[in-house]
């Protein structure tokens, strides 16, 4: 499933968080490249310029020389130069042709501290392969990952998240649980074409417990509060991506306060364009899920 990865290390306890949880999700014999980027961008008609370059490269090579040791993995290292690090492990994860970009989280990143770090921020929005993200303090205490959550509406988004849970779970033998928010402003009245609120709920817990594979369930709330107690009940959570960016419609506003607060597991992100984005619902051919035109 994941063959080739890309790890974002920083020389801090975030970069080992993502190693760490690399290690998880990568298959057995994955390629794995720990990268560090470094900021600027290179003018050969400045020279001292360039010998401050050399000098940067120089550093950084040894830190991942010393983080690859740190964490006994067998790993190419790779220095980038990019005007910022998301943009950095953006070129790193295209120029390997990755399957999953790797990040870890800093005391102001994003799962279960704050949803919005600038920098991982920056390094998830228009990634260009599945992103996972580590919790704060992962590598010290790297859980097994027998439960594997899923987000799940019945978009296309939500059955591309889902195939890629199972066939996760099948080369890991994990448990998958899917929840399906229904999420309705309550005024006392009822839903659409005439179906009240419990019947809504009902119906939709109803599909969810049908899907093939999946201990699936549906709940009334907030998608936001309901994806982060989700989330803290299992050892990985893993959801589509929708427009204006991977976490735009799922993982904004409420969602980004509830998992600042709670959420403490890792988190996968499947943006629009990569394997699995765009399943047709109900499909469970995972093998045929290639991935689609940028």
């Amino acid at each position: 499933m994941f063959k080739n990865v890309v790890v974002g290390v920083d020389g801090r306890a975030s970069g080992r968080d993502a190693i760490a949880l690399a290690m998880r999700l990568a298959d057995p014999g994955a390629t794995l490249t720990l990268s560090h980027v470094i900021p600027g961008i290179y003018k050969p008609s400045h020279a001292v310029f360039y010998d401050m370059v050399e000098e940067d490269f120089a550093k950084a090579r040894a830190l991942l020389e010393r983080e690859r040791e740190r964490a006994g993995v067998e790993a190419t290292l790779e220095v980038v130069q990019a005007p910022s690090p998301g943009q950095g492990l953006h070129e790193s994860a295209e120029a390997h042709d990755a399957d999953l970009l790797v990040l870890g989280t800093c005391r102001h990143g994003i799962v279960g501290r704050a949803i919005l770090g600038n920098d991982t921020r920056a390094a998830i929005n228009g990634a260009p392969c599945a992103l996972a993200v580590a919790p704060l303090g992962y590598s010290e205490h790297p859980t097994p990952i027998e439960t594997i959550g899923v987000g799940y509406d019945g978009s296309p988004e939500s059955e591309g998240a889902l195939a890629a849970a199972k066939e996760l779970a099948k080369r890991i033998h994990a448990e998958v649980r899917a929840r399906q928010v229904v999420s309705i402003p309550y005024s006392g009245l009822i839903g659409p074409s005439g179906v009240g609120m419990d019947e809504l709920i009902a119906d939709a817990d109803a599909h969810m417990r049908e899907l093939a594979g999946v201990k699936g369930e549906a709940v009334y709330g907030l998608v936001g509060e309901e994806l982060a107690t989700f989330g803290a009940e299992c050892d990985l959570l893993i959801i589509g991506s929708r427009g204006y960016g991977p976490l735009k419609s799922m993982m904004l506003g409420s969602t980004a306060i509830n998992l600042q607060s709670r959420a403490r597991s890792p988190l996968v992100i499947l943006p629009r364009g990569t394997r699995y984005a765009n399943v047709p619902p109900g499909s469970d051919d995972t093998a045929a899920h290639q991935p689609l035109p940028a």
